[in-house]
């Protein structure tokens, strides 16, 4: 799993390299708010979608519960992607920038692409995964190689090139998966999802928080200080994205076995987990950002010309390192059921950061603004592990039940009903 997720890391760290030294500012820095609002995508099809379904599937005890939450989170992921690559689209129209619909297309595909990754993540389809992976870096490459050599709008040929490899992508998985992929929206499907949706809407709420919380440095900066202004923060940013493609492989790989223990009632081996794999993911973390340390100064590209990229990437370390952390303590909260504690944490980190952020703004230069965003990200750490610990310590005394009793055990409930097979639904 981070194998796959390593090669994609990769392609898109060299894309941004390769874009640093062809776009101008402005330019850049409308690509590096298409990849914001990329993650926007990825965080409401984590939160609405792919997590939801990785842990309903997860839980199941039979063939007919795995497909049936299968088909119904599939049918919600397209309309969520849909719903965000119009958005995305819009949002660049508005801007004035001629790829719109373009990004708005790859925003929406790689939406789609990651919701049918973590759902074969919980058949256990990791091999299939791989190889849409190792597929979609290498039709990436090449393509986006292309329109950046011999296009005239190379930023928007950029976009349908990075569009057509994750349909490329979603194309292998639909090939080599083990059985023909269902997608339905009868009638029986919606009102399965909107069963769930008494806990979805808090993941709905959480996303929101969590975008605002995490997105409110690029959206503030661009929004008042501009996209060029923004283009520098972006490009030392981006240098830590393998930090959350490999965040990403931990929850895809670890996700569906917490699920499964907690089902089991082992209480004790899921808090074990997570705080060895949170020692894990903070020590990586802390050695990658020495390294990244060491390289900034050797780039050369005229969007960090006049930037003081060693101060911006110190501050980037303080921002990676909670998100590293609080990892963890969120996957079990999520496989509690906990959402509304999610977003109440979520929340609480936005109003810290948006303040902070608008406030350094008005003081200070654009890259101070990372203060603020660190604050933000060390709210949330500190509350997810504290939450985190009173549940699982409330479990462990038996004063809270693993399956959460506050919810309706016909929707929700660890032990609770199988779906019913579903009937033949459109292919």
């Amino acid at each position: 799993m981070i194998g796959g997720e390593a090669i994609q890391s990769g392609f898109h760290f060299a894309l941004n390299l390769a874009l640093l030294h062809v776009l101008s500012a402005q330019g850049y820095g409308i690509f590096a708010i298409a990849m914001v609002m990329g993650g926007v995508g990825l965080s409401y099809i984590r939160s609405l979608t792919a997590v939801p379904a990785s842990i309903w599937m997860g839980k199941s005890t039979n063939r007919a519960g795995v497909d049936a939450h299968d088909v119904t989170f599939g049918g919600a992921a397209v309309v969520v992607a849909s719903i965000v690559g119009a958005a995305t689209a819009l949002l660049m129209l508005m801007w004035g920038d001629a790829g719109g619909i373009a990004a708005g297309c790859f925003v929406g595909a790689w939406s789609l692409r990651s919701h049918m990754r973590t759902a074969f993540f919980a058949r256990r389809q990791q091999m299939v995964v791989s190889i849409s992976d190792f597929t979609f870096t290498v039709a990436g490459a090449a393509m986006t190689a292309l329109a950046i050599w011999t296009a005239p709008n190379v930023l928007q040929m950029v976009f349908y090139a990075l569009a057509a490899a994750n349909l490329i992508g979603i194309a292998v998985l639909a090939r080599l998966a083990p059985r023909p992929l269902r997608l339905s929206f009868r009638a029986p499907v919606r009102r399965r999802y909107a069963r769930l949706w008494r806990q979805l809407r808090w993941s709905g709420f959480s996303a929101t928080t969590t975008n605002i919380q995490g997105q409110c440095l690029a959206l503030l900066v661009a929004g008042i200080a501009g996209p060029a202004a923004y283009a520098p923060i972006a490009a030392v940013l981006v240098l830590f994205a393998p930090l959350r493609i490999v965040s990403l492989a931990f929850v895809n790989m670890l996700q569906p076995e917490l699920a499964k223990l907690m089902a089991s009632n082992e209480v004790r081996r899921v808090w074990m987990h997570a705080k060895l794999w949170s020692l894990v993911m903070g020590l990586g973390s802390l050695v990658y950002g020495a390294g990244i340390m060491f390289v900034l100064p050797t780039i050369r590209s005229q969007t960090l010309a006049d930037a003081s990229v060693s101060f911006i990437g110190l501050l980037a370390v303080a921002n990676f390192i909670p998100i590293m952390l609080y990892i963890m303590p969120r996957i079990v909260l999520e496989i509690l059921g906990e959402f509304r504690v999610v977003a109440f944490i979520t929340t609480a980190g936005a109003v810290v950061g948006l303040v902070l952020i608008a406030i350094l703004l008005a003081i200070a230069s654009p890259p101070w603004s990372l203060a603020g965003a660190a604050a933000s990200e060390t709210v949330v750490l500190a509350a997810s592990w504290y939450f985190a610990r009173r549940h699982i310590l409330a479990l462990e005394s038996g004063t809270l039940d693993s399956g959460d009793s506050r919810h309706d055990s016909k929707s929700t409930s660890w032990r609770g009903t199988e779906p019913a097979p579903l009937a033949t639904g459109k292919r």
